[in-house]
């Protein structure tokens, strides 16, 4: 009856898919009985089914709903909403997690990027290496407090900073180095900070994409990715692989200077009430978004082991098409796929989207204009040459990646991605 009933909430969707593939059906079928086992096996398959989502929160929030709804009723019963006692406890068993000195929360991610930079004393003018193919957040903060973005190239398997193209992009001015560990594996960070180890540069990880990756150094040392430059930064945007109900962020550090500094600007600059020694701004995660974050932080393996499961589906039976280049598995990180993207060669990648889309499969395209492209970096006059980046953006296409994807889900996702390529 649930999936009857769903049929019906879906129906004009259902029907739509319907119609376009038993359109193809008809006109490539060889004979009245292919065409005819390609409509009962369609049938079939969507009453059955989910609508794919290209994430799926709400059968995620199913699961844990009996834990969530105590927690919002204690919360909201006892009016405590800003600092509570979730804000406290999430601190320590994210540091415990991580296996980091010091965890500070704040508002969102973005605010995690730009609080992290005011800490480091740096100037205006002063240069900050990162790469252009990213989410904006990543660079908009370096320009918003007066310092200018140097951009560099991608490697273009992982899609992570190319330790080859910081030797290019020193200049005096340089004081430091944001890595993007983009779509849940690590930038190569053994390479990162022996160059800022050798150039006295500070190193801020924009880890939002990849909470819970473990980078391996040559030494067999594991560490997670976020605690291995002088400061980490995440974002607990709801969509991410740790998220919570609404906006949320978080700085990590093992240097207690930096701590107290991060701690300090993100409370409008106070060392104690009513003393602002520095300037700063408000930031924090409130109580209720934490206790959120508490629940789902003891699920995070196994959230990660889902979607690893997921992106083995989808690896065993794209690795022999030519067509599709499979999201390449460093072995110096763990991959935890915030994003299953692929590369498409040798096809129209916005016309795949849309026939994905006529089917009713979302995708995404993570990033269509790099960073250096964007209008709002005009003023710096950047002339810089990233053909890497720059093929990129035409060839990415991230699949349905969640931790709730059914087989059933995926085997429709390959099949349709596979008859648009064909």
């Amino acid at each position: 009856m649930q999936k009857y009933e769903q049929f019906l909430c879906f129906k004009e969707y259902y029907f739509g898919i319907v119609f376009f593939y038993l359109f193809n059906s008809f006109t490539c079928s060889k004979s009245p009985l292919s065409f005819l086992v390609n409509y009962l096996y369609l049938c079939l398959l969507i009453v059955g089914m989910k609508k794919i989502q290209m994430v799926d929160l709400v059968s995620q929030y199913e699961k844990i709903k009996p834990t969530v709804l105590p927690l919002i009723e204690d919360i909201m019963s006892k009016a405590q909403f800003i600092n509570g006692p979730e804000v406290a406890a999430f601190k320590n068993e994210l540091q415990e997690y991580l296996d980091v000195k010091h965890v500070i929360p704040c508002a969102n991610g973005t605010d995690a990027l730009q609080i992290s930079l005011m800490s480091l004393g740096l100037k205006p003018g002063d240069e900050v290496i990162t790469p252009s193919f990213t989410y904006i957040a990543t660079t908009e903060v370096i320009a918003l407090l007066g310092l200018r973005p140097v951009f560099v190239e991608v490697d273009p398997n992982t899609f992570c900073i190319d330790p080859k193209s910081l030797s290019a992009a020193l200049t005096s001015k340089t004081k430091a180095i944001v890595p993007v560990h983009l779509y849940g594996q690590s930038a190569n960070m053994e390479a990162v900070m022996s160059f800022a180890k050798a150039n006295n540069l500070y190193v801020v990880e924009d880890n939002a994409q990849a909470i819970g990756s473990d980078y391996i150094f040559s030494s067999g040392e594991k560490q997670k990715t976020g605690t291995i430059g002088d400061i980490g930064c995440t974002s607990f945007f709801p969509s991410k692989n740790l998220g919570c109900f609404g906006d949320g962020g978080a700085i990590c550090t093992n240097n207690d200077a930096l701590a107290e500094k991060i701690k300090m600007i993100a409370n409008h600059g106070q060392s104690k009430k009513y003393h602002h020694d520095v300037v700063g701004c408000n930031s924090r995660l409130d109580n209720l978004q934490a206790g959120i974050l508490r629940i789902k932080l003891r699920k995070l393996d196994a959230y990660i082991q889902a979607r690893q499961k997921a992106a083995g589906m989808y690896d065993a039976a794209f690795l022999e098409n030519k067509q599709i280049t499979i999201p390449f598995r460093s072995s110096n990180s763990t991959h935890v796929f915030h994003q299953y993207t692929l590369k498409l060669n040798g096809v129209n990648r916005d016309e795949v989207h849309e026939k994905l889309a006529s089917k009713g499969i979302p995708s995404m395209i993570y990033y269509p204009i790099p960073a250096h492209k964007q209008k709002m970096f005009d003023h710096f006059k950047i002339d810089c040459s990233l053909p890497v980046t720059d093929s990129l953006t035409t060839q990415v296409l991230s699949l349905p990646m969640h931790t709730e994807l059914e087989e059933e889900q995926i085997n429709f996702i390959i099949e349709s991605i596979l008859d648009c390529l064909n």
